[in-house]
């Protein structure tokens, strides 16, 4: 039976494919953003439309002034750095809950890494990298968030990070709508394999505010769940993680797998610690196995499914593995 997943809400900058918004005035036909819209509810936003810079605009700049950064137009001498600043507070006030942001990269209102800064208006050459104005503001406040941009998406173990947090924290938002015992006890129980993979000390914390061997209400035990949830999925597993996952949860069919079965699945975990295949093609054997034998304990795990499948992208190979 197919595992049902929560839609997580997800910002996106409005130029990745929800309009013709860039500075010259066209839009980008983003692969992955179209695939999940029929997954996700997106939140599409245009910073530097929403401060009424227009379309088309002349571009706009990171420049540092006096050793501080602003946001300026170099053609008009125009700085929007307050500007911004009040546009990206008053956005993120009303936004609510989200599970995560795709944002544009090397954009000086969206980018959060990669974006060219530079020492003055006039200056040809950038001086470093940095973080968009809008963007670092996202970092800043939706810190718990998955966050990234569509650039870096192109790196599949980055985005079978990304995709893995985002619904996680959407099953994990909806489970509080009801605060029950039961309900977390039951989400920690199938989260326990990838919170395995993902972090081993958070593994423990959070099985320790499940056992809550101090009696605390319900309540607090959900509100100090959700933040250490978010902190275990701060960062992508590492293979040796997942590969010692990948044993243990082998270790519920190996019984009834023939010699070449197994073969085949310890090939394909070499093939994924060198990066010449993602995880999915580890866990689709696995989960097949499960169903074949009827494990159900197994079949419950979200490390086998974490996200909707139809997700992975039949291109999916080891490029892009240390991005």
């Amino acid at each position: 039976m197919p595992r049902e997943f929560v839609r997580p809400r997800v910002g996106v900058s409005k130029c990745l494919g929800f309009a013709a918004c860039r500075y010259n005035g066209l839009a980008i036909s983003d692969e992955f953003v179209r695939r999940l819209t029929d997954h996700v509810d997106f939140v599409p936003v245009c910073p530097e439309m929403e401060v009424g810079l227009g379309c088309p605009r002349d571009p706009i700049r990171v420049v540092m002034i006096g050793g501080q950064a602003h946001l300026v137009q170099p053609s008009t001498g125009k700085d929007i750095s307050d500007a911004m600043r009040a546009l990206a507070e008053r956005f993120l006030d009303g936004l609510g809950p989200v599970e995560g942001f795709i944002l544009k990269s090397r954009s000086p209102s969206c980018g959060i890494k990669d974006v060219k800064v530079y020492g003055g208006p006039e200056q040809k050459m950038p001086q470093g990298v940095g973080r968009g104005f809008f963007g670092g503001a996202v970092l800043d406040r939706l810190s718990e968030a998955a966050v990234e941009d569509e650039g870096r998406l192109t790196n599949f173990v980055l985005r079978e990070h990304f995709l893995t947090k985002l619904f996680a924290l959407a099953a994990f938002r909806r489970m509080a709508r009801t605060p029950e015992m039961k309900n977390l006890v039951a989400f920690h129980a199938a989260h326990k394999y990838l919170l395995m993979a993902y972090h081993q000390t958070e593994l423990r914390a959070l099985g320790r505010i499940v056992a809550n061997p101090d009696h605390r209400p319900v309540a607090d035990l959900f509100a100090a769940y959700g933040p250490r949830l978010a902190k275990a999925l701060a960062r992508p597993p590492r293979p040796t993680g997942i590969i010692n996952v990948l044993m243990h949860t082998l270790g519920y069919v190996s019984d009834g797998l023939g010699a070449a079965e197994k073969a085949l699945f310890l090939e394909t975990l070499e093939k994924y610690r060198a990066g010449q295949v993602p995880l999915s093609v580890a866990t689709t054997l696995l989960k097949s196995w499960a169903v074949r034998f009827n494990v159900a304990y197994l079949l419950e795990q979200t490390f086998l499914e974490p996200y909707p499948e139809v997700l992975v992208q039949i291109t999916d190979s080891g490029k892009g593995r240390g991005g």
